[in-house]
């Protein structure tokens, strides 16, 4: 699986989350790990993710000079990244999302890294659509005409993306995501296809975050893990020492950003739920039922 994490609130340095923890999003690049208990060693040396290397691409994308959007892609591991590095030195941002990429047996090409960028939003995901061979083709029929030159490469997420977006995300993003999970769910069970649909999502427009965490109501495995954390939150870093976030720092990640970390700074996001956060708000969590 992949990872992911976005920000909001006053504009740091996008090192500062992305680099500078001692289990960063570039970190997790190189080992990803299942839940673990704070404290506990054998799982913090023996991780049981799926596929604890993500390096298969990866992204940034932000909110930048006048509120417009930035983004940049390679296929390179981001560990081996040098540009990622010293880009992640020098831009600062008070929303950004970043993603680090598996696809097994998927293409490995720029246009499918995350985040993806269309229509005023930024857009990442952590799962799976499954057999999405076989459902490729109805969901992006479909895709509302006028988005289709948009769609650069032919990734899950991509496709999902842009079903958002036709579905009302501008306008309703908790609405349009819900339609999203519905459409997807209803492909899924009249194709038959029994392996579940796997999802966290984050979309934005600059100004928000729009999370989602989910897995198929017939799965028997937990949905992939999505954590929150909010306030001036103390980050132990990679050389040893602490960075303290803005006091109005709201962070949504896929696997908190330290080794040993505490479930009274990083809260578990509940399955079938869409989290909204807003500048200076506290976030609010509603249902997925479909």
């Amino acid at each position: 699986m992949c990872r992911w994490l976005a920000y909001l609130g006053s504009p740091i340095w996008l090192e500062d989350v992305l680099v500078r923890p001692n289990h960063s999003l570039l970190d997790q690049g190189l080992l990803a790990r299942d839940l673990f208990l704070p404290g506990d060693p054998i799982a913090r040396q023996f991780p049981r993710s799926a596929f604890p290397t993500n390096g298969d691409g990866f992204g940034v994308a932000w909110r930048g000079r006048d509120g417009r959007l930035g983004q940049f892609r390679q296929i390179e591991p981001v560990w081996d990244s040098q540009n990622f590095r010293h880009l992640a030195a020098q831009i600062s941002s008070g929303c950004f999302l970043g993603h680090v990429r598996a696809a097994p047996g998927g293409s490995i090409a720029e246009q499918n890294c995350h985040p993806f960028v269309m229509g005023g939003w930024m857009f990442q995901h952590n799962g799976v659509v499954p057999e999405f061979a076989r459902l490729r083709r109805q969901l992006m029929m479909e895709v509302d005409p006028d988005l289709f030159p948009a769609i650069l490469g032919n990734s899950d997420t991509e496709t999902l993306f842009a079903l958002a977006l036709t579905l009302g995300l501008e306008s309703d993003p908790v609405g349009a995501l819900r339609r999203l999970i519905d459409r997807v769910e209803r492909a899924r069970r009249d194709a038959a296809i029994e392996a579940p649909f796997e999802a966290t999502i984050c979309a934005s427009d600059g100004e928000r975050l729009v999370t989602l965490r989910w897995i198929s109501p017939d799965a028997e495995a937990p949905a992939p893990t999505l954590f929150s954390a909010a306030g001036p939150t103390m980050l132990r870093t990679e050389a040893g020492g602490e960075d303290r976030l803005p006091d109005d720092a709201q962070l949504v990640v896929s696997e908190p950003l330290e080794l040993h970390w505490s479930p009274r700074t990083w809260h578990e996001i509940p399955n079938a739920t869409i989290g909204v956060f807003r500048r200076d708000e506290e976030p609010e969590f509603l249902p997925i039922e479909i």
